[in-house]
């Protein structure tokens, strides 16, 4: 029997492809990407026919994965990564560059000075913007093409990137832990759209505990700062717990939170080089999980 070799896939096309599926929009994937929309479009068109199935959903502007497509984003980003892997093992010379970098300042007050300043002692020439915003602002901003990197927490909502650190969630307060004493119990959280607000709120409605949403702020340290000066109790993972406040867990009958779930999304361009550089450093200085090139 004679076998027909199959020809190897596009790796311009699947990074088109993972683009696409990260932005959901074929206008933001032709900016990232630097092609035209037709031309964009005509990409997707001639993967759909090589792998005969349909990779997207349009309803209107609205675009998702379908099943097919879901299978092939974490593929797809994995070829990325080896290719990349292949031409930094035949490259010459020091790793230099830009990196735009985004971060939330959740993270940034204690984990982000200790954690740049040992990278740019070992990569002088790679140099890193960072800006730090909220998880939601830094989702769309990836989107618009803003970064080439960024960390942020991880959910259902959120179904891309590499998850490289678990952390434990913990009720805070202020020392003397004055705001327990309220009734209904003052809540010091992110906008509607966080995760910890969210992880709180469906706790405190699991066990029927009365509360109210004291203090709303997009901003982490506004949050601290409420929550320091005993005006509010917040939420916040392990390696966020500033001094001046204290973890109240076992205190006035709160509920157990879901873990904090840290990832890194990459912009479909940034593998391999500088951008490897400084992902591997956050990871192996940050990171918690033994396979830490998962993907979701």
């Amino acid at each position: 029997m004679i076998y027909k070799m199959t020809s190897p896939l596009d790796l311009d096309q699947l990074k088109t492809f993972c683009a696409i599926a990260d932005s959901k929009s074929f206008t933001q994937a032709a900016k990232q990407v630097f092609k035209t929309q037709s031309a964009v479009s005509m990409q997707i068109k001639r993967l759909e026919e090589r792998l005969k199935t349909r990779l997207f959903i349009r309803k209107g502007r609205f675009i998702s994965l379908t099943a097919e497509g879901e299978s092939l984003y974490a593929l797809a980003r994995r070829m990325l990564r080896i290719n990349a892997e292949i031409m930094d093992l035949f490259s010459a010379g020091d790793l230099a560059g830009n990196i735009r970098f985004g971060v939330p300042d959740d993270y940034a007050v204690r984990l982000l000075p200790i954690v740049l300043s040992s990278f740019q002692n070992t990569h002088p020439k790679i140099t890193v913007d960072v800006k730090c915003m909220s998880s939601e602002d830094l989702l769309e901003a990836m989107n618009e093409n803003r970064f080439d990197l960024i960390v942020f927490s991880q959910g259902t909502m959120n179904e891309y990137g590499e998850l490289f650190r678990m952390e434990k969630m913990h009720w805070v307060s202020s020392h003397d832990a004055k705001a327990l004493n309220n009734n209904p119990l003052p809540i010091a959280c992110g906008p509607q759209t966080c995760l910890w607000r969210q992880n709180a709120i469906e706790g405190l409605n699991r066990i029927g505990k009365d509360y109210r949403i004291a203090y709303t702020s997009s901003d982490a340290t506004s949050i601290s700062s409420a929550v320091m000066a005993g005006l509010a109790v917040g939420v916040l993972p392990q390696s966020a717990i500033q001094e001046g406040m204290k973890i109240i867990d076992n205190e006035a009958d709160l509920p157990h939170l879901l873990d904090a779930q840290i990832a890194i999304l990459r912009a479909s361009h940034a593998y391999g080089g500088i951008y490897d550089a400084l992902a591997n450093h956050i990871i192996n200085s940050m990171g918690n999980l033994t396979d830490k090139n998962s993907q979701k």
